[in-house]
């Protein structure tokens, strides 16, 4: 079965060719930063009508990269939630349109089962059961997975996702968007010890997280040292660094919490701060304590992008899942709700 993927949750649009026996056989994906960096974070409006605009060339691209035509296409997947409606609405529009145009099946799927499944793609992929950390600008969840569609949601953030606190950070402090590769970025230049930030919620039992509280941290910390003159590019690595230590630490105590409460040993991280260097070094050395893995996606995979729509489309379409004519996408969506395959 050949599916073409398309993402348009947010600001990104993503498009793919996925075989159920070849694999991944092209993929292509447009960013907006240059678009919204003006404006220090996504404009609605503008990223809709941006997707507007590259869909159909990012098609014909990956067409004409995998040597296929539009005959060969056997469904169409979609990002039919959660995210921005217009952007969702967007890609839902041109896959029932391409579909039935094409006379063949198209299926809305689910943005963070998309990202769970992304290291699926790798050539050494997990195997079910697992402990899947989704980290992203808009979700912070840890879920038990026992198989597609078989989710359990272990904990979450009560507030900020991390990635939303990596980017509202970096705008606090002045950094340009998107703010989280700026906030590692300057990490890199820090002084270890010279800022001690808080842990949020690891003091007390349970799976959920709090970044709301860091942010303000953060930013009390940013203001104290502009009142005293220290507002130096090296206060701003410091603090950096002090941040970015304060949430994968974070992240990583509940994560062992959460292999420990399951009784399992193999960890999935995905989502766009899943990118993030600092993390997976964290996330691997609590792992080989543990005698577990952790497993991720390729960088390009981390963040949104067509090759996890495709496939994850391709799962459910062979399980004989497909829609009707109707454009249905959702802002949220509970993962739970999913079937199980």
């Amino acid at each position: 079965m050949l599916v073409l993927g398309l993402e348009t949750s947010c600001d990104e649009t993503g498009v793919a060719l996925y075989h159920s026996e070849r694999g991944l056989l092209a993929d292509a994906l447009f960013s907006q930063i240059d678009l919204h960096r003006v404006y220090g974070g996504v404009v609605p409006e503008l990223a809709s009508r941006d997707h507007v605009k590259r869909m159909l060339p990012l098609i014909r691209e990956v067409l004409a990269e995998a040597g296929c035509v539009s005959s060969d296409i056997d469904a169409i997947a979609y990002t039919a939630g959660p995210g921005l409606v217009g952007a969702l609405l967007v890609g839902a529009s041109c896959a029932q349109a391409l579909a039935f145009a094409w006379g063949i099946p198209a299926l809305g799927v689910h943005h963070m089962e998309g990202h769970l499944l992304a290291p699926m793609l790798e050539e050494q992929p997990p195997s079910f059961p697992f402990v899947a950390l989704l980290v992203s600008g808009g979700h912070t969840q840890l879920v038990r997975v026992d198989g597609i569609g078989r989710y359990q949601l272990l904990g979450e953030s009560l507030d900020d996702a991390a990635g939303e606190a990596f980017d509202k950070t970096a705008k606090l402090m002045g950094l340009r968007y998107p703010g989280g590769p700026e906030i590692a970025r300057m990490a890199e230049g820090g002084t270890p010890g010279r800022f001690k930030f808080p842990r949020p919620m690891t003091d007390r039992p349970g799976l959920d997280l709090s970044f709301s509280g860091l942010k303000t941290f953060t930013l009390n910390t940013w203001q104290r040292c502009r009142e005293a003159g220290d507002d130096t590019e090296q206060t701003r690595c410091d603090i950096a660094l002090a941040f970015q230590q304060a949430v994968v630490e974070t992240l990583t105590i509940k994560c062992r919490r959460a292999l420990k409460q399951t009784g399992l040993n193999n960890l999935v991280i995905a989502g766009g701060v899943s990118a993030n260097t600092a993390l997976r070094a964290s996330l691997e050395r609590m792992l080989g304590e543990l005698k577990g893995r952790v497993f991720y996606a390729r960088p390009a995979f981390c963040t949104d992008n067509g090759a996890m729509i495709a496939y994850a489309g391709c799962q459910r379409l062979k399980a004989g899942q497909h829609e009707g004519l109707s454009i249905t996408v959702q802002a949220r969506w509970p993962m739970e709700q999913l079937p199980a395959l």
